[in-house]
């Protein structure tokens, strides 16, 4: 499916959030964890047992929350709630951690009255501290009189999973199954240690579609392979990256399948949602001016591409350069050459957006203000094609500042 069709596949949702789709409540506040007085607890809560899929981060220290939304996702991958606090990451904390996250579940769950084993739990934050349990508590019980299906609470939730994020990010469409509106919408947070191979954040989708726990994972998966792990900000991969995702089913549509005629419109929705918070998250890097998009082309295979993209996304001497806004295509070529992939030293062709600076591995004359001018923009896109086959990319990433060592230097204090 083309990128035109793929568009036609959906509609954006204005004003559209986690709660837009039927059946889900949010809400979030503070409870204390963070030194400011900003929300860092909150929760999706949907009325009816959720169908739910999650993937999960790729380091092996994985955090006490990981191992709980495992379990209760395996236990039959069925969700009522999910709840999440941002200021502590509760991470590498032994055994208390695990038993803390454990008590957040079972605490949240008895105030909404579920099973415990249909909660999950995301926590994000400073790596090697205790959870401030006394606080959480407190939190969770007064949290279920925020939930709501409105907009604001919505709001509440973006802002309670916040951490060095500068802005909230969310995104909703819907699209047509069996003649019915089904909406897929998403939530999410990342600016620092982000990197691809399940990129540091957290992600939040909710959907009304009737689609079984596999089904779900499956299409789960394969978006995440084509956003969230194709971004990168500082090439570091957190300990609590996790993706859920929540079927309430209500839409009435005919359980979604591989076979199901509406099934690739469902699909590129989903995608184009993980897409958007994927970009926003990568446009939110700490410390970042500018949005680095890297397209590439002509490689032997997709994976390929995809190997080479993400190289190049990943350097920081290219990330460099793109704050300084200066074009130095050397460090691209180094980086595609160092990618470990098939490359023809002979038929490069690298362009910044519309600005042609290497042709056939051949530098040529480019107008280096016009280049200068480009570079200073808010996105910029550099394009690399390799015309060795038909294997395609497109990675996401930003540029690398003062502003980053300042915020990461001072992480805990």
């Amino acid at each position: 499916m083309g990128q035109g069709n793929i568009e036609a596949a959906f509609s954006v949702v204005p004003e559209g959030s986690v709660t837009t789709p039927k059946g889900f409540k949010a809400g979030g506040l503070h409870c204390g964890l963070k030194k400011t007085t900003r929300h860092d607890l909150g929760a999706i809560v949907c009325e009816v047992p959720a169908t739910a899929a999650g993937v999960y981060t790729t380091n092996v220290f994985q955090a006490a929350p990981i191992q709980v939304t495992r379990e209760s996702i395996g236990a039959g991958g069925v969700l009522r709630a999910v709840i999440v606090n941002s200021g502590n990451a509760n991470a590498c904390t032994g055994k208390q951690g695990d038993a803390d996250a454990y008590e957040m579940r079972s605490g949240f769950a008895a105030a909404i009255g579920v099973a415990p084993e249909h909660v999950a739990v995301a926590s994000t934050g400073v790596i090697g501290e205790n959870l401030k349990m006394d606080r959480v508590r407190s939190g969770i019980a007064e949290l279920p009189s925020k939930l709501a299906d409105s907009y604001e609470a919505a709001d509440d939730f973006c802002q309670a999973i916040l951490t060095t994020d500068l802005v909230k990010k969310e995104v909703c469409v819907s699209v047509t199954v069996n003649g019915r509106t089904v909406h897929i919408a998403g939530a999410s947070k990342g600016s620092g240690m982000i990197h691809p191979n399940m990129a540091t954040m957290l992600g939040f989708v909710t959907t009304d579609a009737a689609i079984g726990s596999e089904a779900l994972h499956s299409l789960l998966r394969q978006a995440t392979d084509l956003t969230f792990n194709m971004i990168t900000v500082d090439g570091d991969t957190s300990t609590n990256d996790m993706l859920v995702a929540m079927a309430s089913g209500l839409a009435g549509n005919e359980e979604l399948t591989a076979e199901h005629p509406d099934w690739a419109a469902f699909a590129a929705g989903l995608r184009y949602v993980c897409e958007v918070l994927a970009k926003a998250i990568a446009r939110d890097g700490e410390g970042a001016t500018k949005l680095v998009e890297v397209q590439v082309r002509g490689a032997v295979s997709d994976e390929a591409a995809k190997a080479i993209a993400k190289t190049v996304i990943g350097s920081s001497l290219v990330k460099s350069a793109v704050f300084g806004a200066d074009a130095n295509w050397g460090r691209i070529i180094a980086a595609v050459g160092r990618a470990g992939q098939p490359v023809n030293p002979e038929t490069v062709d690298i362009r910044l957006g519309d600005i042609v600076t290497l042709q056939q591995s051949r530098p040529i004359g480019f107008d280096e203000d016009a280049a200068l001018e480009y570079l200073k923009g808010d996105t910029v896109v550099i394009h690399v094609d390799l015309h060795m086959g038909s294997g395609a990319a497109t990675a996401w990433g930003c540029d690398l500042t003062y502003d980053y060592v300042r915020i990461n230097a001072a992480y805990r204090t």
